[in-house]
């Protein structure tokens, strides 16, 4: 269905229907059995764990590593939402093949712990095996599953260029760190707040009729159904004095919808110009594309466009990671672009 192809295909369609920020940026998005990996245009790469589907929800891991030489890797874990947290104690007892590794302390509200710089070499050791590794607090118990880590940690290595090196997560070598691969910057964006603010321009009825023309024209059914339906309504919010933001309903899935955003001219000829048909929200300049995986929202993907003066420049793209029921909206952020986005000059 068009809802759940977009919301796999978010990751990795940068620089689709609208200008990115920058160019031949690199950036991956992985999956493999109970694990996955998600590295943004910084080289920054988060990886986390999970328990195995057929066991259901119950703890994840996420490791982040910046790029460069030396760099160490960061753990925390989660435990799954429950329908009893009454009980949930501020500290656990974590274990690896049963034998004891220390506590994490526990934000409750959260539900977020950091392991200490041991644990988590006592985790990553774990992880290319067949380790069990849990978490305890009374009589309650969290795991995660390891099956999917090897190949995730060498998608990392990879990644980062740490394939062969001494910090290398799975293929250990004598590289020197200095050919790791650097970070990079964040692209940076200039952005422009339209006059206005939201303020709809209010459109006569010719001007609708006109302009609805235009956007047919420049639309196939195909790519934006609910346009050619009778009369749709359109809207449109001003970005500078000469140009504006339209915007209808493209398509509707069972709990996913796709407005149509083009930038045109304020008067005839309007000379639309596409942006996406993935966004669903706009105000003061910034466009928002917010898709469920599925109904129950356990996974979420974003995107936002921001007004530059000229175009929608794609400033941000994220997913909250595997559909797992582990909590309403996801369990982690994993973008896979990033901007500094700063007020023009």
């Amino acid at each position: 269905m068009r809802h759940t192809a977009l919301f796999l295909a978010l990751p990795c369609l940068l620089f689709s229907h609208a200008q990115a920020a920058g160019t031949n940026l690199p950036q991956i998005k992985f999956e493999h059995k109970d694990w996955e990996i998600a590295c943004d245009n910084t080289r920054t790469c988060r990886a986390a764990g999970y328990q195995t589907e057929e066991a259901g929800p119950s703890a994840s891991v996420l490791l982040t590593r910046a790029a460069g030489p030396n760099q160490a890797v960061t753990a925390e874990v989660e435990l799954a939402q429950s329908e009893d947290d009454s009980k949930l104690l501020d500290t656990l007892q974590m274990f690896i093949d049963k034998r004891p590794v220390g506590t994490v302390r526990l934000d409750k509200e959260k539900r977020l712990g950091s392991l200490s710089a041991t644990q988590t070499k006592a985790l990553l050791g774990a992880l290319n095996k067949t380790n069990s590794i849990e978490w305890r607090a009374g009589k309650a118990s969290w795991s995660i599953s390891t099956m999917g880590a090897t190949a995730v940690l060498l998608k990392m290595d990879e990644f980062q260029g740490r394939l062969g090196t001494p910090g290398a997560l799975i293929r250990k070598g004598d590289k020197p760190e200095a050919t790791v691969l650097p970070p990079l910057l964040r692209p940076i964006v200039h952005a422009v707040k339209p006059p206005g603010g939201a303020d709809e321009i209010k459109l006569t009825s010719g001007e609708h009729a006109t302009l609805l023309t235009a956007l047919r024209k420049a639309m196939k059914q195909a790519d934006c159904e609910k346009l050619h339906d009778n009369t749709p309504e359109l809207n449109a919010y001003p970005l500078s004095a000469q140009t504006m933001l339209v915007s209808t309903t493209c398509w509707m899935g069972a709990y996913n919808t796709g407005e149509g955003y083009w930038i045109a001219n304020r008067r005839p000829p309007y000379a639309p110009r596409f942006v996406t048909d993935e966004a669903n929200d706009y105000g003061e300049g910034v466009l928002t594309a917010f898709q469920k995986g599925r109904g129950i929202a356990d996974c979420v993907a974003y995107k936002t466009w921001t007004w530059d003066g000229k175009n929608f420049v794609l400033t941000s793209v994220s997913t909250t990671g595997m559909c797992r029921e582990f909590a309403p909206g996801g369990a982690w952020d994993f973008p896979t672009l990033v901007t500094d986005v700063r007020p023009a000059r």
